[in-house]
């Protein structure tokens, strides 16, 4: 029964950590350059510009998607060349695969970013000058790759480079005989230079979400009790005395998990804690060594401080009579306003997490600190979080 529980209670806390807050649909505009690589008589020369496309993606997930592109091309002589004018139309289903998400790019950069793009679809090249031929209908598989710069999050800057192999084409694309139908080689290359622009109601384009991963709840599991009384006090000296008199959290954090984790592997937990065993956690509460960390503008709780949310739900399962506030903060980049805002959603998101673990609302209170003006500029990443005060 008691396995049945924590499952239910994993799912929920996977929920409220990795909810969706992007849009899965986006559209893609683009226009720029284009490159005959082969079908082409010799003699003749091509225009460069006169390419574009429209697409729409819809995102699976942070990582995979799928996307419809319609292409478009004019084609016309250069100086020197016989004259002759075709227009080129396409349409391709593709499969979308974020590469920056794969490869963590949102480790060092919120910015940039890489899609990966292929498929195939059908494609007519219609040749007006010299003579009409009626459209030439063809088989075009697409490859291509799309660098991103994010302008904000519902809008992204591209420079798409696409390469196209086409099969069954019977005409050059100035209007000659195609010897062979079925190239082997690059038929078209289009270089494009766009907007991608996230729809729906998050505005927010999926491909600059990092996919939270559960591995940490899945590997760690909620964390049973377990008491060592005998050197309570012994540890807490030694917390004191390390260099410098700064905290040691590596320290601290191997204390915890030795006196308050796993008693065996049955997930039996112990029925008690005494009074001094109460005291030290709530002190290592309390005493901001045991805080929820976010990355710079999410709300979203980074993984490796979901331990500290299972410190606090314990510790209260295992005191009915105490009570929590929580408190968030933000760093001091941005508006002061729109951090005051922040830090209030970075509590809300821990105090969902608690309520969905069995906490009663009743006993939990959250507010935003704004912004945490007392770290460096760095140690940006210490003032954007949530701090427990037990009541």
């Amino acid at each position: 029964m008691k396995k049945i529980y924590f499952g239910a209670l994993f799912t929920l806390l996977s929920y409220f950590t990795s909810a969706q807050d992007y849009s899965r649909w986006s559209i893609d505009l683009g226009a720029g350059a284009q490159q005959i690589g082969s079908t082409l008589t010799p003699g003749y020369g091509v225009s460069a510009l006169g390419q574009g496309s429209f697409g729409i993606r819809y995102m699976l997930n942070e990582r995979f998607g799928f996307r419809l592109d319609i292409g478009y091309n004019s084609f016309s002589e250069v100086e020197g060349s016989p004259a002759f004018k075709s227009n080129y139309y396409r349409a391709t289903i593709e499969s979308v695969v974020n590469v920056g998400n794969l490869l963590n790019f949102n480790s060092w950069t919120n910015r940039f970013n890489v899609l990966l793009h292929a498929g195939i679809g059908v494609a007519s090249l219609n040749i007006t000058e010299p003579s009409d031929n009626g459209g030439d209908f063809m088989i075009p598989l697409n490859v291509g790759l799309t660098p991103q710069y994010r302008l904000s999050d519902r809008i992204a800057l591209f420079l798409d480079f696409s390469s196209l192999i086409h099969f069954s084409q019977e005409d050059n694309f100035d209007g000659g005989p195609n010897t062979s139908s079925r190239e082997s080689n690059i038929s078209l290359f289009n270089t494009s230079l766009g907007l991608n622009i996230a729809l729906g109601k998050n505005k927010k384009l999926a491909e600059f979400s990092a996919e939270e991963t559960e591995e940490s709840i899945v590997s760690d599991e909620l964390e049973t009790l377990k008491t060592r009384l005998a050197s309570a006090e012994k540890e807490i000296v030694k917390l004191k005395n390390i260099e410098n008199s700064s905290p040691n959290k590596e320290l601290i954090m191997t204390e915890l998990d030795e006196r308050y984790v796993r008693k065996n592997e049955t997930n039996k937990y112990a029925n008690s804690i005494t009074g001094s065993n109460v005291d030290f956690i709530r002190k290592l509460l309390n005493s901001g060594y045991i805080n929820v960390y976010f990355d710079t503008n999410k709300t979203k709780i980074q993984e490796g401080s979901l331990n500290s949310i299972n410190y606090l739900k314990q510790f209260m399962v295992d005191n009915p009579y105490v009570n929590a506030d929580l408190v968030g903060y933000a760093d001091e980049t941005g508006k002061e306003q729109n951090n005051l805002k922040l830090s209030q959603k970075r509590a809300k998101s821990v105090f969902d997490i608690l309520v969905a673990a069995g906490i009663k609302p009743s006993r939990l209170s959250y507010f935003g600190g704004g912004e945490d003006k007392t770290v460096s500029k760095g140690a940006r990443q210490l003032a954007r979080k949530v701090t427990f005060i037990l009541k």
